[in-house]
């Protein structure tokens, strides 16, 4: 075995994804309650390495147990995303808020991760990441955040609701203009900020901060007994899939690291050419 496979097997194992075509699952019991999780990436068509990293793992905090999940989507680079997969989470748990008011607690660390990442230009470069990150506590509750098109979708009786805002250009047309910057539409392209970036919130991007916004979107959401399961996935299955399409593909699916894989897969048939990361969750 080299010593490539041994950092994968690690990896996998401490429920982070990074590779070209990476996948992991995993399980605990929580208040009684079963909850696993599977993961499945694929690199899309472009010819830099693969820019989509995931978190998917359980971690005891205090008297709680914690599902902490996340996938971050480079972009301009992988360092930033790498660097979200390392750093995020940590952040957030070491709020002295976290338990008192943890939508408050989200906010300030996605604050504080986002200026440690502009102070480092050396060693994280010029680019960015969206970030879409879920944390479980004790099986009942579901903290939802995001930044960028990443997207957060659960199941409730068969029907899909989405938690995570998308952050397109066009939205927030009126607050990048307020801030100096610009939103451009040429003919055969999506709208971008300042020309450039497809997404009007993200991580990072030096360049363009100045008219970018870093600000979460913060969601809480009870899981009852008519919660099935959750997906996050990167917007290579987004712009492919609806969330209804999502959860009707993979609804009788019980293996959550099948049904992501199943994800990509119908993603890839569908024609994405992008990077494409999903996580599901699945509260039996």
């Amino acid at each position: 075995m080299t010593g490539r496979d041994i950092l994968h097997k690690m990896k996998v194992k401490a429920g982070l994804g990074t590779s070209a075509s990476d996948t992991g699952k995993g399980k605990t019991k929580m208040s009684g309650k079963q909850v696993s999780h599977g993961y499945h990436l694929v690199k899309g068509q472009s010819f830099h390495r693969m820019e989509d990293y995931v978190v998917a793992q359980f971690k005891h905090a205090g008297d709680s147990e914690l599902g902490l999940f996340a996938i971050f989507d480079g972009h301009l680079g992988h360092d930033v995303a790498d660097y979200l997969q390392s750093h995020l989470f940590d952040t957030i748990l070491k709020q002295p808020n976290f338990w008192t008011d943890m939508e408050g607690a989200i906010r300030r660390a996605y604050e504080i991760t986002d200026k440690k990442i502009l102070a480092k230009p050396k060693e994280l470069g010029k680019g960015g990441s969206t970030a879409v990150t879920a944390i479980l506590i004790d099986g009942s509750k579901l903290v939802v955040a995001n930044v960028g098109d990443s997207r957060a979708v659960i199941c409730r009786n068969g029907v899909a609701k989405q938690l995570s805002v998308d952050h397109e250009p066009n939205t927030e047309r009126k607050i990048i203009e307020k801030k100096g910057g610009f939103v451009s539409k040429f003919p055969g392209d999506v709208p971008r900020v300042d020309g450039m970036l497809a997404v009007a919130r993200a991580f990072g991007d030096r360049g363009l901060k100045l008219h970018l916004s870093s600000e979460p979107d913060v969601r809480a959401e009870i899981v009852d007994l008519k919660t099935e399961f959750l997906v996050l996935a990167s917007d290579g299955l987004w712009k492919v899939m609806s969330n209804q399409e999502v959860v009707d593909s993979i609804r009788e699916i019980k293996d959550p690291q099948a049904a992501a894989k199943h994800l990509t897969e119908e993603a890839l048939k569908r024609k994405s050419k992008d990077d494409i990361s999903c996580i599901v969750v699945r509260f039996d």
